[in-house]
């Protein structure tokens, strides 16, 4: 039994949606206490950590303690993966990109297709949109996979939410068809390119989606931040590409989501691809103008630290460089979410994570 310190860290859920995936990955059962205790709103889990248990207990035939909102320990019990058709309804706006952290990498290798019908926050406070997983995430994940794909079929913001996306997946290497967990890592290892993330290369262009309320069409809000966007990123001398997307929500709310893609040598490297992100909110009171310029400036100082991976993919990245010893990274900043993540992996797999400065790599023990 492996046994977590909910404290570690940054104290907060990411360390249990870490341990959740490669748990039910490995097949090793774990305990966590003091779930959240970093959090000031009393700590224990939330509805998409709720949510990402009860799903595993379908997928996986998972077996816990018995958990609600709010519940400060878990201990679970991993069954095998299975394949099928699941679907969740997180409620009002409990992010989806959260409860994913906790679900893709299993799913990555089941015995067969996978599909997740999701309904709750498609964007917000303190977590990745789901079109910064579609458009930053997932292309580093297609090397595990014959296929991965999410379609956004309802945008839902806070505080109703209402969204709704699907993933679909069809595994490419399956754990079930190997006789041990060691004998599916020496495979992948041998077939799979290693993650390799550490020159930023020649900026190619810049894409973005404006997705908003329909409610906010009459005062052009999407245009204005469109148009504040394009102005301050025309000194980079690329193509720009933003799109705007307005649709009918539960809940008057939007985000503007950026990527800044590179090439090395004229070409975009498809098993390392280089993007950058940032984003930011649409809110009550916010000027159109200024959520354009917060989400430039985050892209902005991405570019400028000449570094490979964001913020927010390199603690997103930990748990599937861990099956991947040798992958290395470089990114602007080492947040506490990826110490936490690093700290769950080296838990669960015999392999431990080499820091110096902002660079981060992964051997084997």
């Amino acid at each position: 039994m492996i046994k977590l310190d909910g404290k570690y860290g940054s104290g907060g859920g990411a360390l249990v949606r870490t341990a959740l995936a490669l748990s039910t990955l490995t097949g090793k059962p774990f305990e966590v206490n003091n779930i959240r205790a970093g959090k000031g709103d009393g700590g224990g889990l939330k509805a998409q950590h709720l949510h990402s248990i009860k799903a595993l207990q379908q997928i996986c035939n998972a077996e816990t303690n018995p958990v609600e909102l709010g519940t400060k320990e878990l201990t679970f019990h991993p069954g095998k993966i299975k394949r099928g058709i699941y679907e969740i309804d997180i409620g009002t706006a409990g992010s989806i990109t959260l409860f994913l952290q906790a679900i893709i990498l299993p799913c990555l290798f089941a015995p067969g297709k996978v599909t997740l019908k999701i309904k709750g926050g498609t964007c917000g406070k303190w977590q990745a949109s789901v079109y910064y997983l579609q458009n930053v995430l997932l292309p580093h994940l297609q090397r595990f996979v014959e296929k991965i794909e999410l379609k956004v079929i309802k945008k839902g913001y806070y505080p109703k939410g209402g969204g709704e996306v699907h993933l679909e997946i069809t595994p490419r290497f399956k754990l079930n068809e190997y006789d041990s967990f060691p004998a599916f890592y020496e495979d992948l290892n041998f077939k799979t390119a290693k993650i390799k993330l550490t020159s930023q290369g020649e900026l190619e262009q810049i894409r973005g989606i404006v997705n908003l309320s329909a409610e906010l069409e009459e005062k052009e809000v999407g245009e204005r931040i469109k148009t504040t966007v394009e102005s301050l990123l025309r000194n980079y001398q690329v193509p720009i590409n933003v799109r705007i997307e307005y649709g009918e929500t539960f809940s008057i709310g939007g985000e503007i989501v950026l990527g800044s893609i590179f090439s090395k040598n004229g070409k975009v490297d498809f098993d390392n691809p280089t993007i950058l992100g940032g984003d930011a909110l649409i809110e009550r009171n916010k000027r159109s103008e200024d959520v354009g310029k917060e989400a430039t400036e985050i892209l902005k100082k991405e570019i400028s630290s000449h570094t490979a991976v964001d913020r927010n993919l390199a603690d997103q990245l930990i748990q599937f460089m861990s099956l991947l010893p040798e992958s290395e990274i470089e990114t602007r900043e080492i947040s506490n979410h990826t110490k936490t993540n690093i700290y769950v992996a080296e838990h669960f797999l015999d392999i431990g994570f080499k820091i110096d400065g902002n660079k981060i790599k992964v051997e084997e023990k």
